[in-house]
């Protein structure tokens, strides 16, 4: 499986980015997929997923802020991110779970800052 990631920016404290991973295999058949974070001196963290049967899963820190859908036809996952705060501050991380294991795709840099 390949993954790549796009839509990382900087963007001011209260802003909304849309980040985009396209994976070269059928997102349907996976069991899951999704987007980690790494902040500096920081361990990755799961931020949101979505599962084969539709269902989601966000992390604390963002559940109200961050929306994960996913096109199913463009084999491509979403990230709405709103209200975004300093605390943001990541490389995104596109992940499938599939059969065969965990497929990582490159970073994209989110910077938050005014």
């Amino acid at each position: 499986v390949q993954l790549q990631a796009s839509g990382g920016g900087l963007v001011q404290p209260g802003g909304s980015l849309r980040l985009s991973c396209a994976a070269s295999g059928s997102i349907f058949s996976f069991n899951a997929i999704g987007w980690y974070r790494q902040a500096p001196g920081k361990q990755r963290e799961l931020v949101a997923n979505i599962n084969s049967g539709g269902g989601t899963n966000y992390a604390d820190s963002v559940k109200v802020r961050f929306t994960i859908s996913r096109d199913n036809a463009k084999n491509t996952v979403y990230l709405q991110m709103n209200s975004l705060k300093p605390e943001d501050t990541a490389v995104y991380y596109c992940a499938a779970d599939t059969i065969v294991g965990r497929s990582w795709g490159q970073g994209t840099l989110v910077t938050v800052s005014s």
